[in-house]
């Protein structure tokens, strides 16, 4: 049950982030949640490592939440800076 709810908390950062920072990323909602799993390592890692605020193992933690989107965030735009929008390349 904590994998099913981790994979949740993936989809729904991944979907917060593309809110936040619109445009055209690939991905659909595998892409989506894929994006929210790793943004939410890579907001984990970064707050533990840099800020000294771990984070909690509870998917429902505020400070879990703010680091999934914020990792998701980062992540959206590591993406348009080396790809741009490469669904308008032909």
């Amino acid at each position: 049950m904590v994998i099913v709810s981790w994979i949740i908390l993936g989809l729904v950062a991944g979907v917060i982030a593309k809110i936040l920072l619109p445009g055209r990323d690939p991905g659909g909602l595998i892409g989506t949640t894929l994006t929210g799993i790793v943004g939410a390592f890579l907001g984990g890692w970064i707050s533990t490592r840099f800020l000294d605020h771990p984070i909690s193992k509870d998917p429902f933690d505020f400070a879990t939440w703010v680091a999934a989107i914020g990792g998701s965030l980062i992540l959206l735009i590591v993406y348009r800076l080396f790809f741009g929008n490469s669904r308008d390349r032909r």
